[in-house]
């Protein structure tokens, strides 16, 4: 028992300066970078978005975030097209015209139908520019968190950090002595 606790106290007292040392070279290195900037990420990729990546240095998301605007933008042209082609149908059945026509909707459906399918249009178009605006929005918060990790460091160079401490236990049962009710004992405190 006692010699388990003279081993504890000794990792007490001696790692920390082993951590410390550690600790000295790695400020070191830290000193010398420039601190990279979420505010500036943030800005960037809202004025011209795929910057924020380039910013953050995620070149690789760049093709990402454009493929998903042009798939996008590609569904809201077409579904707007088809709208328009939809509503001039509904125009042309409803008013009673009789001349020739290239809509592709003319004679193949009623007013009725041509309605639901105006609003469908009509919807998935809207539908489509609100993802657009949630795809930018994405796009910001995607460079505002890379940036905010950029500097985060992932290495295998992790420190451990002991230090004694004392810790005071107060028990909530009144029914039992002072002495019990109010411990104090010695702790090791682990940081990582």
């Amino acid at each position: 028992m006692r010699r388990s606790w003279l081993i504890g106290l000794l990792l007490v007292l001696l790692i920390p300066q082993v951590i410390h040392a550690q600790d000295v070279a790695s400020q070191e290195s830290i000193a010398i970078k420039e601190k990279h900037s979420p505010h500036k990420a943030t800005i960037y990729s809202a004025v011209l978005p795929g910057l924020g990546q380039a910013y953050n240095k995620k070149y690789w998301k760049i093709p990402i975030v454009y493929a998903g605007f042009g798939t996008i933008g590609y569904f809201a042209i077409t579904n707007r097209n088809e709208y328009r082609l939809a509503k001039d149908a509904f125009i042309y059945v409803s008013n009673g015209y009789d001349y020739e026509t290239d809509n592709k909707y003319v004679g193949r459906y009623n007013e009725t139908d041509l309605i639901q399918i105006r609003d469908y249009y009509r919807r998935n178009t809207e539908l489509s520019w609100i993802i657009m605006s949630l795809w930018y929005m994405l796009n910001i918060v995607d460079a505002t968190v890379d940036a905010h990790f950029f500097d985060y460091d992932i290495s295998d160079n992790l420190s451990l950090h002991l230090s004694p401490g004392i810790q005071h236990n107060e028990s909530p049962f009144l029914m039992q002595p002072y002495a019990v009710r109010h411990q104090t004992a010695l702790s090791i405190r682990i940081t990582f």
